[in-house]
């Protein structure tokens, strides 16, 4: 009789963490302490990377979580246009407050995945930050070097009193955790928010793809 080949099902991209150190209770991948990245000339969607005859960028993932779904669930097959550019920021996936713990922790470990995956791979990475409410502190930061530079992003993140609120209590909790040397802001930078910080660390703001095709339309 004919043996039956098995076939593993890699539907959770175990390769991407192989290698990997793992912390805390969810166990999220640590990022390499590899200090091979660089303040961006410019930051570019993932979505308009393809199209785009300036590689002096970074790859960013501040869009809908679907735009940018394969590239969690098949990253080896992006490797040759992510090579193609300055570096990546690490995928920034949905975190809402209200949403359960369970997704947020595996969104964080994504994010940390494909970041460690693409250091293997050779790409200059820089960990994007996200987070929801207070709760999230314990695990959202768990994997990134300290003193390095990191992302975040405001785009639709700050429009009500209580998202600003909880956005600024984020802000001190990472920069309190992970001390970075800078912190790369994608939209817009408050003085509400950011003020007090400005001399914890540099920032470099960079408008949001929403800004920069608004001044188009306006020009």
């Amino acid at each position: 009789m004919r043996k039956r080949k098995t076939v593993f099902d890699d539907g959770f991209q175990a390769y991407l963490t192989e290698g990997a150190r793992f912390v805390g209770d969810a166990g999220i991948p640590v990022l390499m302490d590899l200090k091979n990245t660089q303040i961006p000339f410019d930051i570019i969607p993932f979505t308009k990377a393809r199209a785009c005859a300036n590689k002096r960028q970074y790859i960013h993932f501040y869009e809908h979580d679907k735009a940018f779904s394969t590239v969690l669930t098949s990253t080896k097959q992006y490797l040759d246009l992510l090579k193609q550019f300055d570096g990546v920021i690490t995928p920034d996936c949905t975190m809402m407050i209200g949403q359960s713990k369970c997704l947020q922790e595996a969104n964080t470990y994504m994010n940390r995945a494909v970041g460690y995956f693409l250091q293997r791979q050779g790409l200059s990475v820089i960990a994007n930050l996200r987070w929801s409410d207070e709760s999230s502190f314990e695990y959202c930061f768990l994997g990134v070097p300290k003193n390095d530079i990191v992302a975040v992003s405001t785009h639709g993140c700050i429009t009500s009193k209580e998202q600003r609120l909880m956005f600024k209590k984020g802000m001190s909790a990472m920069l309190e955790t992970l001390t970075p040397k800078a912190v790369l802001v994608h939209g817009y930078m408050p003085d509400d928010i950011f003020g007090e910080f400005k001399g914890q660390a540099e920032f470099y703001r960079y408008a949001s793809q929403f800004e920069r095709t608004h001044r188009k339309e306006g020009a």
